[in-house]
């Protein structure tokens, strides 16, 4: 039973471990972008009778 218990343990670190090195290289949008969509959507948007 212990066995199992590090095993399942050992298995999640792996796992984590490994997604980490495949998110690593993942190219992270930035804060001005993010700002810059939100206030293009507020100014799309049909709701408002302006």
């Amino acid at each position: 039973m212990v066995w199992l218990m590090i095993l399942l343990a050992v298995g999640i670190i792996v796992g984590n471990l490994m997604l980490l090195k495949h998110t690593a290289h993942i190219k992270m949008p930035s804060l001005k972008d993010k700002q810059q969509r939100h206030q293009d959507d507020l100014e799309d948007d049909g709701w408002r009778d302006d």
